[in-house]
């Protein structure tokens, strides 16, 4: 058989065929395409981004020991099966994003400083994506209840997103209609019409002014990144897609309503799993909604959106609503990390040793704007050196830091939302924890966004 000119390599399709069954396989060496068996020498490392919109309710966020014997918080508490492979984040803070709330959730994976005309700087996972993408056919996957994606490429675009479960599935595990032949002319096609505009656009900038010219230079760098995506589409067009088992694919090629937000959220995170077991894509987005639109969920009895919830005023029914939102996302990420845990990655291990997943927010408390001390939880990525079970607390390690604010009771007191609108200790960047992230996915360097040191884990 021949496989991308390589033939003793094994078409994928064809071991399927010969058990006289479709089952879904995880990557195997012997099935690695001649673009990625090339650099192909250990197995695969990969990263997922889950955002949360508008903070948390802190008061019944916030774990308030340090270390390994720290106690699980009532929204945290849907984690505490996970505890040997999380590790809870406390006290860090993005500075460029301080005051300006609207820019929570478009720094949460830049760090950069977005004024009025500042342009953002590259995400974290495209920062892993330039290294990954030479491997998968998909460089990355964006999805969003909104097309308010977390990705940002390094001239300052952000990456479209997708919400539709069946059209996620589509572009990651079905080939277009018509061939590919059919498909190998349009994809060419498109990239001619994309030479053509640069050579028009090229000549009328010598015409425009500077303003027209930035303006200009991000539309070109639009159409750079479709031109990039054009020819990734047609080098790997010889490679065939993997085959999806029928359980996979009753599972995931599906579209859920709005109303069914925790079958909906199930429904992605499986699709990133498969994406991961696959090898499709290594890096992986997933932003619950944007700040100002994240949706209610009826099916627990919210019938508020997120963000008017996160404006609770004080009320107690208000905030009621909000933590069960919290906890109910929480829920569905650890159903993520028992997804991860249970599939098996090349060499028979779990996924979710070779994953790496941050789950958080761009604030901390709604209700204010408040965006220091972020809620954030790393986990998985065991076998890329991470180690977990204990609770991070960078507010802690604050020279001036007199504790957590507990009233009789031991719980938290209102007091409480100061240190989550102020950082207590303004060394502790959320870019230490991205610069670690990159680093252990392979990436060489030692700063990214506004960093100042790498957080060890």
């Amino acid at each position: 058989m021949n496989y991308l000119s390589q033939s003793w390599l094994i078409n994928r399709r064809h071991a399927l065929r010969a058990l006289g069954s479709f089952i879904s396989l995880p990557l195997l060496e012997c099935m690695v395409p001649l673009r990625a068996a090339e650099n192909a020498t250990a197995t695969p490392k990969r990263s997922a981004f889950i955002y949360l919109p508008n903070g948390v309710h802190s008061l019944n966020y916030q774990i308030t020991k340090p270390g390994a014997d720290y106690e699980f918080s009532r929204s945290l508490k849907p984690l505490e099966k996970h505890r040997q492979v999380i590790t809870p984040i406390s006290g860090l803070h993005h500075p460029g994003s301080l005051g300006h709330h609207h820019n929570c959730i478009n720094v949460f994976l830049t760090g950069g400083k977005l004024g009025p005309s500042d342009r953002n700087t590259i995400s974290g996972d495209q920062k892993k994506a330039e290294i990954t993408a030479q491997q998968t056919r998909v460089a990355s996957l964006e999805i969003a209840l909104t097309d308010q994606s977390l990705s940002w490429t390094a001239d300052g675009v952000q990456l479209p997103a997708m919400r539709h479960c069946r059209e996620i599935f589509a572009s990651l595990f079905e080939e277009p209609g018509g061939g590919k032949t059919v498909q190998r002319r349009a994809l060419r096609r498109k990239g001619s019409v994309l030479d053509a505009n640069l050579a028009e656009v090229r000549q009328l900038e010598q015409k425009m002014g500077k303003e027209d010219k930035g303006r200009m230079e991000q539309y070109l760098t639009s159409v750079r990144e479709a031109e990039i995506r054009t020819r990734r589409a047609d080098a790997w067009l010889d490679t065939p897609l993997p085959t999806i088992s029928d359980t996979d694919r009753k599972r995931t090629n599906r579209d859920i309503a709005a109303t069914l937000a925790g079958d909906f959220f199930r429904t992605v995170y499986d699709l990133m799993v498969l994406a991961f077991q696959t090898d499709v894509t290594r890096v992986a987005t997933f932003s619950l909604s944007g700040e100002s639109n994240a949706f209610a969920i009826p099916e627990i009895g919210i019938t508020e959106s997120r963000h008017q919830l996160s404006h609770h005023g004080g009320d107690a029914g208000y905030i009621e609503k909000l933590t069960n939102y919290d906890t109910f996302a929480i829920e569905q990420f650890s159903y993520f990390l028992t997804r991860l845990a249970e599939t098996k990655d090349l060499g028979g291990k779990p996924l979710l040793g070779s994953t790496m997943a941050l789950f958080g927010s761009g604030m901390s408390y709604g209700h204010s704007h408040g965006n220091a001390n972020l809620p954030l939880v790393l986990a998985g990525g065991s076998d890329l050196g991470l180690k977990h079970g204990s609770h991070i607390d960078f507010n802690k390690e604050a020279k001036d830091f007199e504790g957590y604010a507990l009233g009789p009771d031991g719980a938290l007191t209102t007091a409480h939302y100061q240190l989550c609108s102020r950082p207590v200790n303004t060394d502790a960047h959320m870019s230490n924890l991205l610069l670690l992230m990159a680093q252990r996915m392979g990436v060489e360097t030692d700063q990214f966004g506004d960093s100042n040191k790498v957080i060890a884990l």
